[in-house]
């Protein structure tokens, strides 16, 4: 294991300690800062050594849920702290994870891949069944709220709650037995045969478990550290006059930032069905665990959930979801589809900043 992917989770953890003891100045926020993005390079590192190890798509299914769970954690710690006045926070969180996975890190990939390779190659059987489900758990989630008529406003009842729980709960389970049991083959990278990260020897079953460790810690500051810049980022904002909502994004950018780096390395390495595996296993790990998380809290702790989105927003996770098809639908891509989403996620965070 190279000293730099065993010091940085260490030194991380430590000034992740020091945030808790301390209160968060410009020299501190500098310093996590920095110590946030080293955290974010070593857990890519220890996410690929362990999917060397389990192999694909067991990997990426191991990043994919560490984070989510980590990024829950954090929601439910924030929704507790803020009461009400952070009702709208998993909406917000949960729905700019799903642009910034589908459209900034699909279209970075995109982009990246095809600028490199000219034109890549990834199994349709593989990205069809996990965007359709992605879809059915947005709309469940993020959508029908915008449209029923039991509750006021943009909330479900408790029972509409409840069921949009166990069907989010139930899909990504199914997901997760197709993906790893019934259907791994459709997960695994078409054309490997002369990628080198494959036919490498893989590591240990000691060096294995020690980057697990690693990986837990090193993504436990980063969401740690982003907890801790978050006053931060919401002093800016307002300084700035810029909307609620964007608390939501940057938590999101500051937590999917591992999993950001890792599709990148991967579609460099022209193993595009890595990418595809990572991004829209994130995107289904965040609503499919996510929503019964909080929506635990909110019953338990009588918070108000506000699920459901506006009309601006709808429009453009429709435009999201059927650019999306066209694009999983092919079996390859060139930069042009790269392209397409990058613009749609532009057009996301400049909307958000001007409504």
């Amino acid at each position: 294991m190279p000293r730099w992917a065993l010091f940085i989770p260490l030194v991380a953890a430590v000034v992740l300690l020091a945030t808790l003891m301390t209160p968060v100045g410009a020299v501190l926020a500098a310093i996590c800062t920095v110590v946030l993005i080293g955290a974010v390079v070593a857990a890519v590192h220890h996410a690929e050594v362990i999917a060397h190890y389990t192999g694909e798509p067991f990997g990426t299914l191991v990043l994919a849920v560490a984070i989510t769970v980590i990024e829950v954690a954090l929601i439910v710690s924030m929704m507790i702290s803020g009461g009400s006045a952070k009702s709208e926070l998993p909406r917000d969180t949960v729905y700019s994870a799903i642009m910034i996975i589908c459209n900034g890190v699909v279209g970075l990939c995109l982009l990246v891949g095809g600028w490199r390779h000219h034109e890549q190659a990834f199994r349709i059987e593989g990205t069809s069944s996990p965007l359709a489900c992605l879809i059915a758990l947005a709309t469940l989630s993020l959508v029908l709220p915008a449209f029923t008529t039991s509750a006021p406003g943009l909330m479900y009842t408790g029972p509409q709650l409840a069921f949009a729980s166990v069907a989010s709960l139930v899909l990504w389970a199914v997901f997760v037995f197709v993906q790893t049991v019934r259907h791994r083959d459709y997960f695994l990278p078409r054309d490997n045969g002369l990628d080198p990260h494959v036919h490498a020897p893989p590591p240990s079953r000691r060096l294995a478990w020690a980057s697990f460790a690693l990986l837990i810690v090193s993504l436990a500051a980063v969401v740690g550290l982003a907890k801790a810049l978050a006053p931060t980022i919401e002093r800016a904002m307002a300084a700035v006059g810029a909307p609620g909502t964007l608390i939501g994004i940057a938590i999101a950018l500051l937590v999917l930032l591992p999993e950001t780096w890792a599709a990148l390395r991967a579609a460099h390495a022209n193993r595009l069905q890595t990418s595809l595996n990572l991004a829209l296993g994130s995107a289904l790990a965040s609503i499919g665990l996510t929503i019964p998380a909080v929506s635990l809290v909110s019953v338990g702790l009588d918070i108000p959930l506000v699920l459901g989105l506006e009309a601006k927003d709808l429009v453009l996770l429709t435009l999201t979801f059927v650019v999306g098809a066209i694009t999983l639908g092919t079996g390859r891509t060139t930069v042009l589809q790269g392209a397409v989403h990058v613009v749609l996620f532009a057009a996301f965070l400049f909307l958000a900043f001007v409504p």
